[in-house]
C-alpha cells in the first residue's frame, strides 16, 4: 500500500480512553507527512534526472557507436590510401627500372657502335697508310732511276703491250 503526504495528514484515529495524547500523534503525524512529501519529491527529482541521464547516456552511445564507425571507416580509407600509395610508387620504380634498362642497353649499343667505328677507323688508316707508303715508295723508285734504265722499263712496257694486244 502506497501512502501519500496527503493520506497522512488527513488520517484521523480513533481516541480512547488512556489511548495517545491527540497533540502528539498529529504532530507526528505532521512531521512524517513532511518527511515522505520530501522523499517524494526527491524521489520525482532522482526519477526525472534519471530519465534524463539514460536519454543523455543513449545520446552518448550512439555518438559513441558514430565515432567508432567513423574511425573504423577512416582507418579503412588511410589503409586503402597505403595500398594505393605503395602501388603507384612500385609502379613508378618498376616504371624507372625499365627506363633505367633500356638506357643501359642503349648505352652498350652506341659504346658496341662506337667501339666499331673505332676499329673501322683504324683499319682504314692502316689501309691508307699502306697504300700511301706503297705510293711513296714507287715514287722514290721512280726518282731513283737512271734514264737509261728508265727507257729500258718504258720499252719493256711497250713490249708487254703489243703482247697483250696480239
Amino acid at each position: 500500500m502506497t501512502l501519500s503526504k496527503i493520506d497522512l495528514i488527513n488520517k484521523k484515529f480513533s481516541t480512547r480512553l488512556m489511548g495517545y495524547s491527540r497533540d502528539e500523534v498529529d504532530q507526528l503525524l505532521m512531521e512524517l507527512a513532511e518527511v515522505l512529501g520530501k522523499a517524494a519529491e526527491e524521489r520525482r527529482a532522482m526519477k526525472q534526472r534519471l530519465d534524463h541521464m539514460q536519454s543523455a547516456l543513449k545520446d552518448y552511445r550512439q555518438r559513441e557507436e558514430t565515432l567508432r564507425d567513423t574511425l573504423i571507416t577512416t582507418q579503412k580509407m588511410v589503409d586503402d590510401l597505403k595500398a594505393q600509395a605503395r602501388k603507384e610508387a612500385e609502379l613508378i620504380l618498376d616504371e624507372a627500372n625499365a627506363k633505367g634498362q633500356e638506357m643501359i642497353r642503349q648505352a652498350h649499343s652506341r659504346q658496341a657502335q662506337v667501339h666499331e667505328d673505332i676499329l673501322e677507323l683504324k683499319r682504314q688508316r692502316l689501309q691508307f697508310e699502306t697504300q700511301l707508303k706503297g705510293l711513296l715508295t714507287t715514287h722514290f723508285r721512280l726518282l731513283e732511276m737512271d734514264p737509261e734504265a728508265e727507257k729500258l722499263e718504258v720499252q719493256e712496257a711497250k713490249v708487254t703491250y703489243l703482247k697483250q694486244a696480239e
